[in-house]
């Protein structure tokens, strides 16, 4: 049984179509031709050449080895590792179909693979951080096995996906072969850094002093309920120099491990009506159960929810305005990198 990454997109934006349709797709544009009639990589180089003329010839011997993978490599009962760009999580599925081609499908969606997903996303941080740097490898569609991660993958998920233990990362050998790993996804994998540098300092009911810090500095005045009972709201803010100003929010902070269950969110709901809100947000460390964000369409105009990547974003926009003290727990500098592209 082997592991692959294969990336929704290069922004995640086919990633609900791959969950909805419980499918991986080969998503480069107009490849309309059946992979599964090449019979070797030279004819995918040549169909590729003709297709994409201006792509470097660099380029393309990139792009024909990973939709090889797609179409000759990858097999029924194989794993497939989905990195979110929703949340800081990933989707692991199980393959259970051949390579399929349809010719009448809309481009990019030619190529596809049936899929049986894992229910809800897994948290990053469930992971070994070496296994995250093969999650960010800079390629659509690689094999990840460096360091003993297929045999460490298959531990995970015969335990029903509990968090990888110290114990079953000792002994990791230095593989050198992994598949697209030489070239990796640096903003992810330094928001993996700061996000368990947060997690160490700021756990329970710090991550709620944490985010009461960023709602003070995008101008909200709050009241943080001390840790404990807290009537089921963690903050009160509202806009203003005294918080009397609209909106008017209730904020639940969760850092549990677990995603966030749908009559979770639905109790900030009762809360904005017992304090007199206009809107509640939820701000759940390890995200939210997969049926939550779309059963909360009614609701779009009484509630946000935060995982914890839109966390870090507010938290990159408003930390020069943080207190001194909170910049002292969780000292960042901004610094410039040269902008990989693929291929």
């Amino acid at each position: 049984m082997a592991v692959w990454l294969v990336r929704a997109g290069s922004h995640g934006e086919y990633e609900q179509k791959f969950l909805q349709d419980e499918c991986i797709y080969c998503t480069w544009d107009n490849l309309d031709l059946n992979l599964s009639k090449l019979k070797e990589p030279a004819e995918l180089k040549q169909a590729m050449q003709d297709r994409y003329a201006d792509a470097k010839p660099k380029t393309i011997q990139n792009w024909v080895s990973q939709v090889w993978y797609f179409a000759h490599d990858i097999q029924a009962g194989d794993l497939v590792v989905l990195p979110s760009k929703t949340q800081s999580a990933v989707y692991i599925g199980e393959v259970l179909s051949d390579y399929h081609y349809d010719p009448s499908a809309l481009s990019p969606f030619y190529h596809w693979r049936r899929m049986a997903w894992t229910k809800d996303a897994i948290p990053r941080a469930y992971f070994s951080q070496d296994l995250l740097y093969s999650f960010g490898a800079f390629m659509t569609i690689c094999r990840i096995k460096r360091n003993n991660a297929e045999q460490r993958i298959i531990a995970m998920k015969s335990s029903g996906w509990k968090p990888e233990t110290i114990a079953a990362t000792i002994g990791i050998l230095k593989d050198t072969d992994d598949e697209g790993t030489s070239e990796s996804d640096l903003e992810e994998l330094a928001q993996d850094q700061i996000a368990r540098l947060i997690a160490s300092r700021f756990k329970g009911h710090g991550l709620t002093r944490l985010v009461d810090a960023i709602l003070r500095a995008q101008g909200y005045t709050t009241f943080r309920s001390p840790e404990g009972a807290d009537g089921g709201v963690d903050i009160l803010a509202g806009t203003g120099l005294l918080g009397f100003g609209q909106p008017k929010l209730c904020v639940e902070v969760k850092s549990e491990d677990n995603p966030i269950d749908r009559p979770t969110v639905d109790k900030l709901l009762g809360a904005v009506s017992k304090f007199g809100a206009t809107e509640g947000l939820f701000v759940a460390w390890n995200g939210f159960k997969g049926n939550v964000q779309r059963e909360l369409a009614a609701s779009f105009f009484h509630v946000r929810l935060w995982t914890q990547k839109e966390l870090l974003e507010k938290l990159f926009e408003q930390y020069d305005r943080l207190d001194e003290d909170i910049r002292a727990e969780l000292p960042l500098k901004k610094v410039w990198v040269v902008a990989a592209q693929e291929g």
